[in-house]
């Protein structure tokens, strides 16, 4: 269901219900992608999820800007500071535990939302802990959700998501091609550092606070040029399907948390 479809009257009955909140972006995403690319992708896979779970969820709409001041050296970037993100969030938690719902799910889709909302969340539930032991707040991202066993077979060069990819430029392929530029150049330059993949090309434990364009002129990573409609596609499924079972799960949570 979606939340703001409904009355204040309908939606009065309806706070047993989770509230999925979805994270985006407008930032720049290489010579190829739309600035939209991190809010259509999450769009998309909310619009599906809402779709199969039906009356098990409201879902809000997606929240189109994010915290990206690391891709604001490329023109049409548009975003928020760290500060005023979390108190976006704090904001939108707070109005939906005042009117009486419980239970909400961040879902995000851009990497750079993370951290702030974190601390939006944990901002929000040490602020209410006491008096609302029934309230549970999640986050998480798409990408967070797919599985390395999820792509065997599915013919994908990179085993995880980077910025304007293989994976990113698949999913704009599957649902809205007109989007998506032939020249794809990406920057593919790992250092062979033990601890950091300066071209997100593996996961690592050492995080470095650069610029994008200090690792990338064009803004982009990974290999592009071996997407396809048909790899995003199955990236959809796997995302729509772990969400509808991570929503359906959260769901069966007890009311007054664990003991």
């Amino acid at each position: 269901m979606i939340l703001g479809e409904k009355s204040w009257l309908q939606a009065r009955d309806l706070t047993p219900r989770i509230v999925v909140l979805p994270l985006g972006s407008f930032e720049q995403h290489g010579h190829h992608l739309p600035l939209l690319t991190d809010s259509v992708i999450g769009s998309e896979i909310a619009a599906r999820a809402e779709r199969e779970l039906g009356e098990d969820a409201l879902f809000l709409p997606m929240l189109w800007t994010g915290h990206s001041p690391h891709h604001l050296a490329f023109p049409g970037t548009v975003s928020l500071s760290s500060s005023t993100f979390i108190a976006v969030v704090e904001d939108v938690l707070e109005s939906l535990i005042a009117g009486g719902f419980r239970r909400v799910l961040g879902f995000n889709s851009h990497g750079g939302n993370m951290a702030p909302s974190s601390v939006a969340l944990s901002n929000v539930q040490m602020r209410h802990a006491k008096e609302k032991p029934d309230l549970w707040l999640g986050l998480t991202s798409w990408f967070s959700l797919v599985n390395a066993s999820d792509l065997e077979g599915l013919g994908l060069e990179q085993s995880k998501i980077s910025h304007a990819c293989e994976w990113e430029t698949s999913q704009i392929q599957a649902i809205r091609p007109d989007l998506v530029g032939e020249a794809r150049p990406a920057a593919r330059h790992d250092t062979g550092s033990r601890f950091w993949s300066s071209d997100y090309s593996r996961n690592a434990p050492l995080e470095i606070a650069r610029r994008i364009e200090q690792n990338s002129a064009s803004g982009a990573f990974g290999w592009p040029e071996l997407a396809s409609p048909a790899k995003g596609e199955a990236l959809f499924e796997i995302a729509t399907r772990e969400l509808v079972a991570l929503v359906r799960e959260m769901k069966s949570w007890p009311d007054a948390g664990l003991e």
